[in-house]
């Protein structure tokens, strides 16, 4: 595996995979035609640095190669295209991914480094693997994850599936986080990326190892200030660009109103119940209320309440207090054991229920059926059913699953 990976064996892209060297960095440069670059075929060169009497392009080339390479520079002969994805309708929304700004960025980042792009669509497949189904989620009583979905099924699948068909030998992204190959086991790895406040790794614990092999995640060894002022100093037009940080095709965060307009849903009121089934209020629908949740209830009671659960049965949202929010246990299902095989024996781990959770000691057990059991050593607030469960050693991405209700 390497730390960096350079596009272009120019002269800016070989210098900047000697300087990598130099600084004890693996370094891979990806050139599709000659070292060189178009400096390669002029005539005399007459305006580098270090240059030789009657220096010609070819023979500069050679000797940027001979450098590079006696250094440690690695380069690949190959093509590299860069893909965007257009997912949903949503276009107008500045700073979504697929929206027509973030085609556009990703246009002109890709012709400033001279790679042609594409955009692929797959509005139809996002519909039917990630939006309907965090419908689905909602409407029966869970909190879903659509990013985890979209990882699996769009980003390295779909889009994988279609780079491999197009002869590619891998496909790049900008996750945050890392994959290496285990040698003694021939198995695939993924582990957390350096930036531990930008980490992914609890987003795509449901890959494969076949996604694994064609992967390669040059951002993981990397803080994100340091990979900004490496994109500015690259002239990349994209270096300030803000995070995204909404569901892509929620728009404002407002998931009732879009259960209305896409899935035709109308959450139908009920009753608010406490754990013993006394009816405490009414509330305006399932739908609008998440796990934790004490503002907005119009409960009154001796003492704040909190939303503990949902009974899609009976069309209710239990409240309790704080303390009824802690466990230390759940059972979650979808299990994938990822960096590791699936264990015959419960494992010491460490573990989160969301992804801005840190991460606490628990055991896991394996069960049937694709489904683990996990106990934490302390009591967990507000494990919410339809969030995902992902569980490590170290910064090895041991596995993950869906958490039941």
């Amino acid at each position: 595996m390497y730390d960096i990976l350079i596009i272009g064996a120019g002269p800016a892209g070989i210098s900047a995979g000697i300087y990598a060297v130099s600084r004890g960095k693996k370094a891979l440069v990806l050139e599709k035609g000659q070292v060189g670059g178009i400096i390669g075929k002029v005539s005399t060169v007459t305006h580098y640095t270090a240059i030789e009497t009657r220096e010609t392009g070819a023979t500069f080339a050679a000797r940027m190669k001979e450098q590079a390479l006696r250094a440690g520079v690695e380069i690949v002969y190959a093509n590299v295209t860069g893909v965007t994805l257009r997912l949903h309708p949503y276009k107008d929304r500045p700073g979504l991914c697929g929206s027509a700004d973030d085609i556009e960025t990703a246009r002109a980042v890709a012709a400033g480094m001279g790679i042609p792009h594409v955009v692929l669509d797959l509005c139809d497949l996002f519909r039917e693997r990630v939006m309907d189904r965090f419908v689905w989620a909602y409407t029966h009583g869970r909190t879903p994850n659509p990013c985890i979905d979209c990882n699996r099924e769009i980003k390295f699948g779909a889009l994988l599936d279609w780079a491999l068909d197009q002869g590619a030998d891998a496909m790049a992204t900008g996750h945050y986080a890392r994959v290496r190959l285990d040698t003694p086991s021939g198995r695939w790895q993924l582990l957390r990326g350096a930036d531990r406040r930008k980490d992914q790794t609890y987003f795509l614990y449901q890959l494969t190892q076949h996604q694994l092999a064609h992967l390669l995640l040059p951002v993981g060894d990397y803080e994100k200030p340091a990979l900004r002022a490496l994109a500015a100093a690259n002239g990349l037009s994209n270096a300030q660009k803000a995070d995204s940080q909404d569901i892509c095709f929620v728009p404002d965060g407002d998931y009732v109103s879009f259960l209305r307009q896409y899935g035709g849903v109308e959450p139908v009121p009920g009753d608010f119940l406490d754990s013993e089934g006394r009816v405490l209020g009414r509330h305006r629908g399932m739908e609008c209320y998440t796990i934790g949740q004490r503002k907005g209830l119009g409960v009154s009671a001796n003492a704040p309440q909190y939303v503990l659960g949902k009974d899609p049965d009976r069309n209710a949202v239990i409240l309790g207090e704080d303390n009824r929010l802690y466990t230390r246990e759940l059972t979650a299902e979808r299990v994938n054991w990822l960096s590791v095989p699936e264990p015959d024996r419960p494992l010491s781990v460490t573990a989160k229920t969301r992804y801005s959770q840190r991460e606490a000691a628990a055991t896991v057990e394996p069960l049937p059926g694709g489904r683990i059991r996990m106990v934490f050593t302390e009591p967990q607030r507000a494990v919410t059913p339809g969030q995902a469960v992902v569980f490590y050693d170290g910064d090895l991405v041991l596995g993950g699953g869906t958490i039941c209700p």
